[in-house]
Order: C-alpha cells, then sequence, then structure tokens
C-alpha cells in the first residue's frame, strides 16, 4: 500500500461547494443520569423563548447542584452502536454481491468527528486522531485523545471548570422537560444526561450515519436549537466571526440544525443578552471579514478526507485500526494498527451483526 496524505492547505479546497443531501432524522436516544443508554426521547427537551433581559446568573448552582460528566471516561461510538443494533430495521442495506455492506451507510461516527474536520483548515491550535476501521464494508470513525488534549483536560484551572459549568446552565435556563412547561434553574445540572438524534445524509458520493446531540427542540420540530453561551463579541468581533462562528456553524451544519441561541455574558458570568443566528445566514455574515474562514473549503476538506479514507482503509476486520493523525499546519497522515489498544468495535456489536445477517 502506497503511504498517502492529505494537505491541509486552504487554496486546495476553493472550490465549488459540493452536493449536501438534506440530513434525514431516523431515530433517536436518550443518556440518563448516570450515562445509561435508552432507546427512546426521555431527554428531549423544549425551547422556551427568553425575557428581553434575561440577566440569568451563571454561576448559580456551581457549589451545590452540579453532576459532572467524567471527561476521562471517552464514550467512543458506545451508544450510537447500540442504537444501530436496536434499530436494524431503520439502517440496514439490502445485501448484495455489488453492495455486501451490512449496513446502508459507508461512514458510520458522531458529529463531533464531522466537526473536527471541518474545522481543520482553520484548525492552528489543536490536532486530533481518528480511528478508523472497516466492518462489514462499513467505515467506522471514532477519536483518540491526543496528548496535548489529555494534559490540557488534565490541568485545568477552576475558574475553566467553572466556565465550562456555565455552558450547561445556560441551557437549564433555556430549556424545559416538556413542551407544556417552564424551564426550572433551580434545579440540578447534570452534565451527563443527553437527547441525540440519529441522522443520514449524503456529501458528494459518502453515505453518512451519524448521531447528533441536540440540545433542545422547539415545539415546532423543524426547528430544533442549540443554546450557547459566550461572552460579548463587541469587545473582540473580528475574533468571534473568526473562531465561535466557525465552530458553531460546523457543529450545526451537518445535522441541519437550523439555528443557534447564543447568550452573551459579562465576565462575572451573567448573560445580558440573548441572540439567534439562523445557521444559513452564518456564511453571509461572515463574507465581509477579511481573511475569515470560507464554508466550501470546509466541507470541501472534508469530502475530500472521506475520500482518502476509502481509498486507504481496506482490510474489512474489526480488529485493523487505521489511525488518521492532524498536527497543525502539516498534512494528515496514517498508519496502521493491528489487534491494539486502538481497536475501538466492541465484541458485543460485531457479534450482534454478525448474528442478525442471514
Amino acid at each position: 500500500m502506497e503511504p498517502q496524505s492529505l494537505s491541509t492547505r486552504r487554496e486546495r479546497y476553493e472550490r465549488e461547494f459540493p452536493e449536501y443531501k438534506q440530513p434525514v432524522e431516523v431515530g433517536s436516544f436518550s443518556l440518563d443520569s448516570e450515562q445509561r443508554f435508552f432507546n427512546d426521547r426521555r431527554k428531549l427537551r423544549y425551547y422556551v423563548e427568553p425575557d428581553a433581559n434575561p440577566m440569568f446568573d451563571l454561576k448559580d448552582g456551581y457549589r451545590d447542584r452540579y453532576k459532572k460528566r467524567d471527561e476521562s471516561v471517552k464514550e467512543r461510538l458506545d451508544n450510537l452502536l447500540r442504537w444501530v443494533l436496536e434499530n436494524r430495521s431503520a439502517v440496514s442495506s439490502d445485501q448484495t454481491m455489488a453492495s455486501p455492506r451490512a449496513l446502508e451507510a459507508e461512514f458510520v461516527t458522531r458529529r463531533g468527528r464531522l466537526t473536527k474536520l471541518l474545522t481543520t483548515p482553520y484548525e492552528s491550535r489543536e490536532g486530533w486522531l481518528l480511528t478508523v476501521t472497516m466492518f462489514k464494508g462499513t467505515l467506522y470513525i471514532s477519536e483518540v485523545e491526543t496528548e496535548a488534549a489529555r494534559r490540557e483536560r488534565e490541568s485545568r484551572t477552576e475558574r475553566h471548570e467553572e466556565m465550562t459549568y456555565w455552558g450547561y446552565k445556560f441551557e437549564q435556563y433555556m430549556c424545559a422537560d416538556d413542551d407544556h412547561s417552564s424551564p426550572d434553574p433551580t434545579g440540578v445540572v447534570n452534565a451527563n444526561e443527553a437527547f441525540y438524534t440519529v441522522v443520514k445524509t449524503r456529501l458528494a458520493d459518502h453515505k453518512l450515519l451519524f448521531s447528533n446531540e441536540v440540545d433542545c427542540r422547539d415545539k415546532d420540530p423543524a426547528k430544533d436549537s442549540s443554546p450557547h453561551a459566550t461572552s460579548a463579541p463587541d469587545k473582540q468581533r473580528s475574533n468571534f466571526n473568526r473562531f465561535k462562528l466557525l465552530r458553531w456553524w460546523a457543529q450545526s451544519f451537518p445535522p441541519g440544525v437550523p439555528r443557534i441561541i447564543a447568550g452573551f455574558r459579562d465576565d462575572d458570568g451573567v448573560v445580558v443578552a440573548v441572540e439567534t443566528f439562523p445557521v444559513s445566514k452564518i456564511p453571509d455574515r461572515i463574507k465581509t471579514e477579511r481573511n475569515c474562514w470560507k464554508p466550501n473549503v470546509c466541507i470541501n476538506f472534508c469530502c475530500d478526507f472521506l475520500s482518502i479514507v476509502k481509498r486507504t482503509v481496506t482490510e474489512d476486520d474489526p480488529d485493523v485500526v487505521y489511525l488518521f493523525s492532524y498536527e497543525p499546519y502539516r498534512d494528515v497522515t496514517f498508519t496502521v494498527h493491528r489487534n491494539s489498544l486502538y481497536s475501538f468495535l466492541p465484541s458485543w456489536y460485531v457479534e450482534g451483526i454478525i448474528g442478525s445477517q442471514p
């Protein structure tokens, strides 16, 4: 096999935006307060429009009503794989000699991996390690924590931990447990709880199936929202457009989330204003910014990465893992690992897929 690499130089991806099929939700699942999987919608929350002058205190409850998630425990793809096993009819392929895949999708992953790929041409601070394995014709993409990311996680300051809480707290102020109630900011903020949709779509000729965490849903199901709390952009409008909007767009575009609800806070963690950003309008907002990011560069890089994965990952074996590595300002490269610690498809999933085939 010839060594291959993928350039991250932006000018390589300055071409027409590829076809991206409208994402379709094919299912959903929930994680409870202990991160247990449920094949239902019990953790779905609903967006409630805030007052014009919210004055949300994001510090409230940090000391006494906050259950952190253990970030040293990496989920990989396990919960999505549990959903696949319980919903085979929604994602199975009609197997033929021409298409031997067990699943209809060519790629199975989480939304966060796609976000990393979309932002890579403009990422100058953090590298990544993506693991890919082929099983029954489908390519599964997971992630390994980099050494730099591990060091950063283990050395976080108390201020950083509190500011992480502020994001969860903002969601609590904005979201209700059902479509007939109001948000309850007096309750516990539990970072383990989550609601995910499972989405299928196609980017150029790449068929994708991925899980997507949904913070809340409007009473109108076409209006999913993604609430984010951030510092006031007036102090640094350029950085807001270059970095915040890039990440928000890259998180929201793949699953088709139509709008982002941004809470702008002061340095003391008090939300003083809330603004809605339609995701489809974000590219227009950054057009006047000099040397800013471009959506077509992001999506073309992602598309080319998936293409090189198809050409590179040739061994259909869950014990064979291709490790793709990116460091800022360098090309993406890969190495191959057999029966290693990088293997990530659990035996219960492999056996479940094999056992369900005719």
